[in-house]
C-alpha cells in the first residue's frame, strides 16, 4: 500500500525584493551559513537549471542527511526539489520555493512541502510535521534576517580557502583535525574544548579561540566527519560580527608522499555588528578583511600543527 501523501505551506512577507531572495535559496552551497537547520552540502551534480547534491541537516534536534535533486527557474522565480533519498521515517519528500512579488515591493515568501511517512503511522506523520513547521519557519526568517538587512547579498556572504601541501599521509593529518579535542593542548589559539560524539561521526564542538589581535571568543559547532577525507562544520555559536559560519577540512593525497589540506570558510557578515566589534565608522570591507584574516589566520595554523603531526608520523 502507498503511503497517503501529506502538504504543508509556510509563508512569509519580507521587505527585500524577489531577486535577492531568490538568489539566496539559489546558492545551496552557502546554506550553512544562512540558514540554522543546515549543516553541510555537498554537490553531485551541478548544471545552470539542475542540480544534484547530498544535505546534512538537523531534524528534531538530530543530525540527518539525504540527497535531493533540484531545478532552477530564475525567470519564474520558483525552485521546485525532490529527495531522491530519504531519512527515515520519511518515506518521501518533495516541494517547492515561491518568490511573489508584493504591491509594496516585497515579496511573499512561500515554501511548499509533500511527504510520506514510512507506515502512515499518525505518530510519524506529525513527527516530520513538527520538523517541517520548525524548520521551514526557522529558514524563513534566516532569509529575510539576511536580505532585510540593506545590504547587497554579495557584500555579506564571503567564501575563502587557503591551501597547505605537506609531506605526510592525508590520513595522518585528517586524524590530528577530528581530535579536536586534544586541540587545547596542541593549538595555541585554543584554550578551551569540550567535544562530544554520538552518533559516530557527528561532534558537537564547543571551544575558546583567541585571535591575533588578543580578543577571545566562543564558539560551538557541529561536524560531521567523513574520515578520513573531510570534516564539515557549522557553527551553532557564532562571534558577534557574523550571522552564520560553516566550514570544510579537506584532505587528499598529492603524491610522491605529500598530502593538500583545504581550509574552506563561508561566512555571512553582520553589518550591525561592525562598529562594535571595529570601531565606528568601520564598515563591511572593513569586516571582510578582517574576517578573512582572522579565520584564515587560525585554519592555516591548524593545518601547520596537523602537517607537523602528520610529518612525524610518516616514515623517515
Amino acid at each position: 500500500m502507498t503511503p497517503r501523501r501529506h502538504r504543508t505551506e509556510h509563508t512569509l512577507d519580507v521587505s527585500a525584493g524577489p531577486e535577492t531572495l531568490y538568489g539566496l535559496v539559489a546558492d545551496v552551497a552557502a546554506w550553512p551559513a544562512v540558514f540554522g537547520p543546515t549543516v553541510h552540502v555537498q554537490h553531485l551534480e551541478r548544471g545552470e537549471h539542475a542540480e544534484r547534491f547530498r544535505i546534512w541537516a538537523t531534524v528534531n534536534g538530530t543530525v540527518s542527511d539525504w540527497t535531493s535533486r533540484r531545478t532552477l527557474d530564475p525567470e519564474g522565480l520558483r525552485i521546485t526539489f525532490r529527495q531522491e533519498r530519504s531519512p527515515a521515517p520519511i518515506a518521501a519528500m518533495g516541494g517547492e520555493w515561491r518568490f511573489e512579488a508584493l504591491p509594496d515591493g516585497g515579496t511573499r515568501l512561500v515554501l511548499l512541502h509533500d511527504f510520506a511517512a514510512e507506515g502512515d503511522d499518525p505518530e510519524t506523520v506529525k513527527w516530520i510535521g513538527e520538523a517541517l513547521d520548525r524548520n521551514s519557519a526557522e529558514e524563513l526568517r534566516a532569509l529575510a534576517r539576511v536580505a532585510e538587512l540593506g545590504h547587497p547579498v554579495r557584500d555579506m556572504v564571503l567564501t575563502f580557502t587557503d591551501t597547505l601541501t605537506f609531506r605526510g599521509a592525508a590520513s595522518d593529518a585528517y586524524a590530528f583535525v577530528h581530535r579536536a579535542d586534544l586541540w587545547a593542548r596542541r593549538l595555541p589559539h585554543v584554550s578551551r574544548v569540550r567535544l562530544t560524539e554520538e552518533p559516530p561521526g557527528i561532534q558537537d564542538l564547543e571551544m575558546d579561540t583567541v585571535t591575533a589581535d588578543g580578543s577571545a571568543h566562543t564558539t560551538r559547532s557541529v561536524r560531521v566527519c567523513e574520515e578520513p577525507s573531510w570534516i564539515a562544520y557549522k557553527q551553532r555559536v557564532t562571534p558577534r560580527l557574523l550571522l552564520g559560519h560553516s566550514g570544510l577540512w579537506e584532505f587528499a593525497p598529492g603524491g610522491d608522499g605529500t598530502t593538500v589540506a583545504t581550509a574552506r570558510h563561508t561566512v555571512v557578515l553582520d553589518p550591525t555588528g561592525v562598529p562594535e566589534v571595529l570601531g565606528e565608522g568601520r564598515g563591511l570591507a572593513e569586516a571582510r578583511a578582517h574576517v578573512r584574516d582572522a579565520l584564515g589566520r587560525n585554519s592555516l595554523a591548524t593545518l601547520r600543527h596537523a602537517a607537523a603531526f602528520a610529518g612525524s608520523a610518516a616514515p623517515a
